[in-house]
Order: C-alpha cells, then sequence, then structure tokens
C-alpha cells in the first residue's frame, strides 16, 4: 500500500518517518466524526479560540482536505482515537460536519504520544508547559532518558533538561507561563529561587525583558550588590549636582573604606581657569 502520508508535506519529516507502510490499516476514507474521540495522550491543552473558529470558517468553505490520523481505541469498542488532527475534529464538529476524512493506522500508546509531541512539536503549537510535560511522559511512561527524548525530537540535551525544569515551578508560575504571561525565558531564570511567584508577579507588573528579569535576579542573589547599586546611584546624583554649579565634568570614585578620588575633566584653559576661581572663592 502506498503511504499517503509521503506526497504530503504538511505533515513534516516526523511525521512521514514514524509512519511506514506496514503501519497503514487503512488508506483515505470518511468515519462517522460521533466515533472518533481525543488522544489521551495528547499533550496539547489549549486551543486558540480565534484560530479554531478560523479553521472551522475555512472547513465549512472548502472541506477538510488533510485527513485526521487515528487508530483503534484500545479502551473504547468501535471508536478510533485521534493521533493527529484534534484541531480538525474540533472545527468540523464547529462547522456541523457528520463525518470527517481520516487514514487509520497501527499505533500503540507509546507511537500514539510520539506522533502527538511531533506533530505538536514541529508546528510549535505547544506551550513551554505542555511540551515538558509531552517529554516527562515518554520518559515516565515509557522508558526514554532525555539523550533518547533529545534524538527523537530532534533538540539539544540542554533543551530537553531547561524544559523539563520548568515542571519543578509553583504552580501559579506555571499558570502564567501556561497563560503566556511569561515567557519561556523569563521562567527559565526563575527555576530555583525562593519567592519565585512574587518575582514572577514582578517581572509580570514591571513589564520586564528577559535581560531585565536576570538582572533583577542576580541583585537579589547577592545583597552586596544592591548596595552599591544604590551607592553608585548617589554618587552618580552627586557628580551631576556639581557638574551644574561649575560647568565642567566631575568623577566620583568611591573605595570600600570610604576614602576616593574626586576628578575633574576640562576641555581647554578656560574650563581649568573657571574651575580655579571657584576654588578660590570657596577656599
Amino acid at each position: 500500500m502506498i503511504n499517503p502520508f509521503k506526497s504530503k508535506k504538511g505533515l513534516g519529516r516526523g511525521l512521514s518517518s514514524l509512519i511506514g507502510d506496514s503501519d497503514i490499516k487503512d488508506s483515505k476514507s470518511n468515519i462517522s466524526i460521533s466515533s472518533i474521540v481525543r488522544n489521551k495522550y495528547q499533550p496539547r491543552k489549549n486551543f486558540e479560540k480565534e484560530s479554531l473558529e478560523e479553521l472551522t470558517r475555512s472547513i465549512k468553505e472548502r472541506g477538510i482536505i488533510q485527513p485526521i490520523i487515528v487508530r483503534k481505541s484500545d479502551d473504547q469498542e468501535d471508536k478510533f482515537e485521534i493521533i493527529t488532527g484534534e484541531r480538525r475534529w474540533q472545527a468540523a464538529q464547529n462547522a456541523g460536519f457528520h463525518e470527517v476524512p481520516v487514514v487509520i493506522i497501527k499505533a500503540d500508546n507509546l507511537k500514539s504520544l510520539e506522533f502527538a509531541i511531533v506533530e505538536n512539536v514541529q508546528r510549535k503549537d505547544l506551550n513551554p508547559i505542555e511540551e515538558a510535560e509531552g517529554y516527562k511522559r515518554l520518559i515516565d511512561e515509557f522508558g526514554y532518558d532525555q539523550d533518547k527524548v533529545s534524538k527523537f525530537i530532534g533538540k539539544s540535551r540542554s533543551h530537553i533538561t531547561n524544559s523539563l525544569r520548568l515542571l519543578s515551578l509553583p504552580k501559579e508560575v506555571v499558570s502564567l507561563i501556561e497563560q503566556e504571561k511569561l515567557s519561556q525565558g523569563h521562567a527559565k531564570i526563575l527555576v530555583g529561587l525562593e519567592n519565585v511567584h512574587l518575582l514572577a508577579r514582578k517581572i509580570i507588573d514591571k513589564n520586564l525583558s528577559v535581560r531585565q528579569s536576570e538582572n533583577l535576579v542576580r541583585l537579589l542573589r547577592d545583597p552586596n550588590k544592591i548596595k552599591s547599586s544604590l551607592k553608585d546611584a548617589n554618587l552618580k546624583n552627586l557628580e551631576e549636582i556639581v557638574e551644574e554649579k561649575i560647568g565642567i565634568k566631575v568623577l566620583i570614585r568611591n573605595k570600600k573604606n570610604n576614602s576616593g578620588q574626586v576628578i575633574f575633566e576640562y576641555k581647554d584653559l578656560d574650563q581649568l581657569n573657571r574651575l580655579i576661581t571657584v576654588i578660590k572663592a570657596n577656599y
């Protein structure tokens, strides 16, 4: 039997390589939409409402161009479980369809999860938490290690490690990531810190970039840097006051023992004479 996935560029290289000719039980056919159930291994939980409505309108006008990939359900008799294409299935229901085109394949639970993760990761449909949970299921339920996940997904080992670490964050912070209020870059900074939920809220309220968030965390980890930073701000303010008074650039360098230097930078002899005049007038 010809593998219909090899001629469908939209399915992606990962899916076509996972589906072998011997795995296809039935080439494209139509089945009742009520006989289809969602994939219990689907890592994606959130489907954007506007995107789904747009797909519904498209399906009403053009029908379903790319068939839904299903397998025989192993726990519901006479039912087919979606492997890839849940958005199309949901949109078809919203559009009032009674039947949908499918391709039925042979797939065990592991392959079902693999299909779902590959499709969603390749299309960047998963939020960082859904992606991490998909990797965790491969490890916890099917004996994968991080190296195997890395090779299978086609992402670096460090990406897999950093992704899994997000699951150690408090539920409140995880929820903020799922709602896309915190990016994955922000979330990585927060892993392992105390009072993470307070920091997360501060990042959101202040609309801090990832770099600004990193600087904030560095200051919180080293209180001496906060003191130094405040002292520098005070010195900077003093420099500006003196410069405004005498019209010459001033640098104040303070040491830990509170000794230091005051440096006046003049551009020409006129500025030097002005400085001398100010000093003579006050001393």
